[in-house]
């Protein structure tokens, strides 16, 4: 298949499609089913203790397919031989510094005159001609950070609280704004979590996307308000019992804050003139707060802080957060048992700490529950982890950071791709996230239909053989980068061992197992045939070494190929 055919299939998906789905979802039951989770029935009681048991590669290998975005085999080396809590400390222990902001990749498309082609527009002023190309820039800049993370949790995180502090990039009109946001999400990930939800509260981009620089004593707007409460902290749970009263007073604390459109980039600002200084009476359900009126240029941050001490001091809050992070980290599904095994005891964990979320975290990670058996191989990967978990895993070699138009473009690639299958980085769906996080009954399931299984198989089939050119450069997988880096490559059983216990979180039957010996060994030519074949590949002497090395790289793409393409692949 050429590179047209290619992209031609991405718009007509094959009468095939539905049964491959069906496999995905069978694969999956036959988990549950293993693991005693039909229907209802829970599949585990354990709880928040720290876990005792073996901490062998099976273990590391869950915690890293949770944690990060697919697991190079130089983390897995990282990180072996190391204790449980060892591994968490150095997955929690974040960068303090932001990557490197997103760049005027653009220049040989079009001018931007106040910002040179390599350099940051994240200060410069706004230019609406250039905005388009701006916007591109920082979302293709967000992929980045996954698909380039260092071996720790704060890429994981920031997808996290993108999708639970939710806008949308296509409804800003400022990408610098755009950037900020990110900036809050990155700086705050393992923080503390009521100071990251005021951050969010005042920032430019969600003052602009929930109405906030419209809420004035005039005209109140209770949009934000209500979210704040509803998505952002208590939840819609049957024990999250604010009132409308509770909405219309939390709209009124908010009142004046707005945007600078005159600095480079937009700036929070607090216009006095527009805050409503009078009295703000709370519901029982606040325990009938007053929020004292407050007036001058400090009376936004005092009536702030004092509304989300308020807040916080509701049990709910850090029930509801602890629920979010185990449906992102462990299951989809929280019943009675986990509810009183797992969330209340980890809720009174977060109270206690202040609301860290890094111990929160740690406690969580470090958990029985967590590793239960039980809970390995349960969940179907969000697009962001196949894909840019796929570039990971394969160690693919990304163009100069200096050739800025090449590198943007490939990390645009990997943001198109996630658009293609339901996960469009920067723009979710709307102000609650992505479906798969939040949508009952089907929750992750919605990852996965007869539309996007193929593409997401035809994105890791595409960089395996076809590879993503632009001009004269093909960015395309080289399987020797990840198989020399195996304990054994030359010896065929040992190689599929190795593949599928690293690619795979679950184990294969005996007829898989032979269907990918098949591959390295058509027509069940003995085995030394797959080693005499490697030793030549490998060794530039050897007189049959171009033919050998032409061979043996073929079987290697379809080895990875057909592991890709099991539904194994797509659960963690």
């Amino acid at each position: 298949m050429d590179r047209k055919q290619f992209f031609q299939s991405l718009r007509n998906p094959s009468s095939s499609d539905q049964f491959a789905v069906n496999e995905v979802d069978e694969t999956l039951q036959k988990d549950e089913e293993i693991n005693g989770n039909i229907g209802l029935q829970r599949r585990t009681n354990t709880g928040i203790s720290a876990y005792k048991g073996s901490f062998g590669k099976s273990e590391l290998m869950h915690l890293l397919r949770r944690t990060l975005f697919g697991v190079k085999v130089s983390d897995y080396n990282l990180y072996k031989g190391k204790t449980l809590e060892q591994v968490v400390d150095a997955l929690l222990n974040v960068p303090s510094a932001m990557p490197n902001p997103p760049i005027n990749n653009y220049g040989n498309l079009v001018n931007d005159p106040n910002v040179p082609y390599g350099s940051t527009w994240v200060n410069a002023p706004l230019d609406p001609a250039v905005e388009p190309n701006r916007k591109n820039s920082v979302k293709s800049w967000l992929w980045s950070l996954m698909v380039t993370q260092t071996p720790d949790i704060q890429a994981k995180m920031v997808l996290f609280w993108h999708n639970h502090f939710a806008l949308q990039f296509l409804e800003i009109p400022d990408s610098r704004a755009c950037y900020v946001y990110t900036k809050v999400l990155y700086t705050h990930a393992l923080g503390n979590f009521k100071d990251l939800t005021r951050a969010i509260t005042i920032d430019p981009a969600m003052l602009f996307y929930l109405n906030g620089r419209l809420n004035t004593k005039k005209a109140p707007d209770e949009n934000y308000a209500r979210e704040l409460q509803e998505l952002f902290t208590l939840g819609k749970g049957p024990n999250s019992k604010f009132t409308e009263d509770d909405v219309k007073a939390m709209a009124k604390v908010l009142t004046g804050w707005s945007i600078n459109p005159l600095t480079n980039p937009f700036s929070t600002a607090f216009v006095s003139v527009n805050h409503d200084s009078t009295d703000k009476q709370f519901s029982s359900f606040y325990g009938n707060t007053v929020i004292k009126g407050q007036t001058g240029i400090n009376a936004g941050n005092t009536e702030l802080d004092d509304l989300l001490t308020m807040i916080f001091k509701v049990d709910e809050v850090a029930l509801f957060i602890c629920r979010k992070l185990y449906e992102y980290f462990v299951y989809y599904e929280i019943d009675d048992t986990v509810e009183t095994n797992v969330i209340v005891p980890l809720a009174k964990v977060f109270r206690d700490s202040g609301y860290s979320i890094k111990t929160v975290l740690k406690t969580l990670l470090m958990s029985e529950h967590f590793f239960d058996s039980w809970n390995r191989a349960c969940v179907i990967k969000d697009p962001i982890t196949q894909q840019a978990g796929f570039c990971r895993e394969m160690e693919l070699k990304f163009p100069s950071s200096t050739d800025y138009f090449l590198l943007y473009q490939m990390y645009q690639m990997g943001m198109a791709f996630g658009q293609l299958t339901q996960l469009n980085i920067g723009d979710p769906p709307n102000v609650a996230g992505w479906p798969a996080w939040y949508q009952k009954p089907l929750f992750h399931r919605s990852w996965i239909n007869s539309d996007t299984l193929p593409k997401r198989n035809q994105f890791t089939d595409y960089l395996l053989f076809i590879g993503h050119k632009v001009g004269t450069y093909t960015m395309i997988v080289d399987p020797w980068i990840f198989v020399k880096q195996l304990s054994n490559p030359g010896k065929a059983d040992d190689l599929i061992a190795d593949c599928t216990s690293h690619l795979l979180p679950m184990s294969l039957s005996a007829t898989q197992i032979a269907s990918l010996k098949e591959v390295l060994l058509p027509g069940g030519i003995p085995d030394y045939n797959w080693s005499d074949e490697y030793r030549a590949a490998t060794d530039p002497s050897d007189p049959n070494y171009a033919t050998a090395l032409s061979t043996a790289t073929v079987k290697l793409k379809y080895l990875l190929k057909s592991i890709m393409n099991l539904s194994e692949y797509q659960l963690s």
